[in-house]
């Protein structure tokens, strides 16, 4: 925010990009990048698609703008949740990474882009923002775990198995298929 003379706070083109990119990352989540127009997402955050438009390099840079603030969200959780572990031991420090992770994607906005983002990974851009995302997260799991790459990648495959689970909602199947993929896994809200 900065001040005028008459001492009106207005908010910056950074500000602004930044209250763009979390409407963004609402209107993406519920249809994905080819199904949102820009002028939905102009809506939400009360401006024009002009104004999105001279924000960001079009459509598709709003998209990849919302799939970085998505993954930063996860690393800033993530690290969150392993530096408040009770104990140094990897399998804690991951434990509590993944109670961090269950907490922060109660907001399902968040699970549904990273899906949307996987799902559209055709195009090179999203693709390499997924990449980059992928990369924060792991690189951030080694740091704060200092577990082994075979414990990061079974804490990778276990954040992907919630989503499935979540997203297709298994915890309302009662069979023993659905209890045996959702067995020990919790969500917020289900």
């Amino acid at each position: 925010m900065t001040s005028t003379k008459s001492g009106v706070q207005r908010s910056t083109a950074e500000d602004q990009r930044a209250r763009i990119v979390s409407h963004a990352v609402v209107e993406f989540s519920r249809v994905g990048y080819h199904a949102t127009p820009v002028a939905e997402i102009a809506t939400a955050a009360g401006v024009s698609p002009a104004y999105v438009f001279r924000l960001f390099p079009g459509k598709l840079g709003l998209f990849v703008a919302a799939i970085d603030h998505c993954y930063s969200l996860v690393e800033d959780a993530l690290v969150a949740g392993g530096e408040g572990a009770v104990s140094a031991d990897p399998v804690v420090v991951l434990a509590a990474m993944s109670d961090a992770y269950v907490d922060l994607i109660a907001d399902r906005n968040l699970i549904m882009l990273q899906v949307h983002a996987q799902a559209a990974s055709d195009v090179p851009e999203i693709r390499e923002a997924v990449q980059r995302g992928m990369a924060r997260i792991v690189r951030a799991a080694v740091r704060v775990s200092g577990a082994q790459p075979d414990a990061i990648q079974r804490f990778i495959a276990y954040g992907q198995l919630c989503h499935l689970i979540v997203q297709t909602r298994l915890f309302d199947v009662d069979e023993s298929w659905a209890q045996t993929i959702s067995a020990g896994i919790r969500h917020k809200g289900l």
